[in-house]
């Protein structure tokens, strides 16, 4: 007579946490910060297809970092629920909370009952209407239901402690868009400490920073200041107009105009069958 496998749900639960922070952190980093007109987004995606950032409604945003084909399904529904609600409802009713409460509850409940849990990281930003006094917000949704928000910036994927200490140190509330843009540029392109213990000293050696180009970042923002639709894509050429310093190298035959939310521009590097996201 053989014994099923047995391992305890401490076990399990640990096992299905390490391969879901292993598949996020392979992904390429994203930026989600709160500047003076709104939130912008910034993601290391050289793809001209396959978005990190997205539209859910009027003024909210997506943004995501893991498996590509996960992710984006998460996506979908939550823009079919978005409509759903405001169809039958009011449009007001749709929120950023709604939609990151809905987002956490099927996370959680696919860490705990599906044998493999979502390698994806989400957020869900919300931006007020101009001159109202609320503050933008921000939601992160992790692979295991948990929930937080934010009003000032946070970091998914890659190496995202040396990006969060960058934006820790340099960051303030009411920045411009480009003040904004060179930030999150400059601190996506902050290496991360390495270990010199190797050499048998326990001190981190900084390495060089990498040069990102325009077309190698997906820029999107929420802007307050537009009537009802705040979400716009910005293309390469409106990226090297803003951050002219970070993006010597872009090519201008390459870049394509994305003032609208459809607009084409530098974007996700994913594949639905590789988990860099």
């Amino acid at each position: 007579m053989t014994f099923p496998y047995y391992a305890s749900a401490e076990q399990i639960m640990r096992d299905r946490s390490e391969l879901a922070r292993k598949g996020i952190a392979r992904g390429r980093s994203v930026i989600a910060l709160t500047y003076a007109d709104g939130v912008l987004f910034v993601a290391e995606n050289p793809s001209n297809t396959l978005r990190k950032t997205s539209e859910i409604y009027d003024r909210i945003g997506f943004a995501a970092v893991g498996k590509y084909n996960e992710f984006e399904s998460l996506r979908k529904a939550g823009i079919q629920l978005a409509d759903m609600r405001g169809y039958s409802y009011d449009r007001a009713d749709v929120t950023a909370l709604s939609l990151a409460n809905t987002y956490a509850n099927a996370l959680g409940s696919v860490f705990t009952e599906q044998a493999k849990p979502y390698e994806v990281e989400l957020c869900v930003a919300e931006v007020a209407k101009y001159g109202k006094p609320r503050p933008s917000q921000l939601y992160r949704i992790s692979y295991d239901g948990s929930i937080a928000d934010e009003t000032r910036f946070l970091v998914m994927g890659g190496a995202n402690e040396a990006i969060t200490a960058a934006l820790r140190e340099s960051y303030a509330p009411d920045l411009d868009l480009p003040a904004a843009l060179a930030l999150a540029v400059a601190a996506l392109t902050t290496p991360p400490a390495t270990n010199g213990s190797s050499t048998g000293s326990s001190t981190s050696a900084p390495s060089t920073p990498r040069e990102l180009a325009a077309t190698d970042l997906e820029v999107a923002i929420l802007d307050r200041n537009r009537p009802r639709r705040a979400f716009r894509r910005l293309s390469a050429a409106a990226v090297a107009e803003l951050m002219p310093s970070a993006t010597t190298s872009a090519s201008p035959s390459n870049e394509s105009d994305g003032s609208g939310s459809d607009g084409t521009s530098a974007a996700d590097g994913d594949t639905s069958s590789n988990p860099d996201t």
